[in-house]
């Protein structure tokens, strides 16, 4: 059975105006060296001193017990003021720059942005 619950935005938390999140989730080749991965690792540390618009970086490496993650071991977490802060972020040199890191070591990317309600 599924169940379906309605949703709805509050009038006062308008999209132009929400926290924007953005959640980015590595699962990296299985011969990725630790090496590699320590350079994605802080090459995505950097971009916050590079492009203004990120407001906060978050990241860690999974230590669930559920054992869910179907290979994904690295989340990274950024905060903007807004969308024009993700907008600015996305197409941005630094940020483009950062992605040819992840080339031949990455095997997938899972990517979710949203609005932050509290």
């Amino acid at each position: 059975m599924l169940f379906v619950l309605p949703i709805s935005i509050s009038s006062s938390l308008k999209a132009a105006d929400a926290t924007y999140r953005h959640v980015v989730l590595f699962k990296f080749i299985d011969f990725a060296s630790p090496e590699q991965i320590e350079g994605v690792e802080s090459a995505f540390r950097a971009l916050p001193a590079k492009i203004d618009t990120i407001q906060a970086l978050e990241w860690g490496i999974n230590v669930s017990p559920e054992n869910l993650n179907d290979g994904f071991t690295h989340c990274f977490f950024v905060t903007f003021k807004d969308k024009t802060g993700l907008d600015v972020y996305l197409p941005h040199t630094a940020h483009k720059e950062f992605l040819t890191t992840l080339r031949g070591i990455v095997d997938k990317v899972l990517v979710i942005d949203y609005l932050a309600t509290h």
